[in-house]
């Protein structure tokens, strides 16, 4: 199967971009590539979460205007941290023929995380844009680490995972190449 990435915007709503760490640098970045995958024919996916306190039709539920999908674009509706779970994610992914998923979006920690390990096991190449997901914004974080931690944790967990057959880049923005196969996952690249 030729390579193609598809995009993913995970749970960027708006009472969740509300709490969140440096939303405003984390919408430009995303905002950024989707931009950019639009340009190059990569279809974007969004991911919007419902349940207690993001009600269906809710303000705080909708997609921040800044990220709204188009008539064109998918939306994937779930109710977990995993994006896969009871949804139609991985049919839309292979409907569009996507072979690697770039992985952007909220909560570091709980969906991204879970999104990217679940693609992974669906047999998708997983990009995950080290400034492109970001966590809520805990200034006393108590037992949690600091926003700053968690992200530069779960990049860096990411550059060492293996799963075989698969290719797993940890990238910023600005080298995340929409037209580029990745090269197959040697165990020096994760190194």
């Amino acid at each position: 199967m030729p390579h193609a990435s598809a995009l993913l915007v995970i749970d960027m709503q708006n009472s969740l971009v509300a709490l969140a760490y440096r939303p405003a640098e984390t919408l430009a970045v995303i905002a950024g590539l989707r931009e950019r995958a639009r340009a190059a024919g990569v279809p974007v996916v969004t991911i919007q979460h419902r349940g207690d306190g993001m009600e269906a039709g809710t303000d705080g539920w909708r997609i921040v205007p800044e990220l709204a999908p188009t008539a064109d674009e998918a939306v994937v509706h779930k109710t977990s941290a995993d994006s896969f779970l009871d949804t139609d994610l991985d049919k839309t992914l292979q409907a569009l023929g996507t072979t690697e998923v770039v992985i952007t979006g909220f909560a570091t920690e709980i969906c991204v995380d879970t999104t990217a390990r679940q693609a992974l096991s669906h047999r998708y190449d997983v990009v995950l844009v080290a400034d492109g997901h970001t966590t809520s914004d805990r200034t006393d974080s108590g037992e949690y680490a600091s926003p700053e931690r968690s992200i530069a944790h779960h990049n860096e967990i990411y550059r060492h995972l293996d799963f075989p057959g698969r290719s797993i880049r940890v990238l910023p923005a600005s080298e995340v190449d929409f037209a580029a196969a990745p090269a197959p996952a040697t165990a020096a690249d994760q190194e």
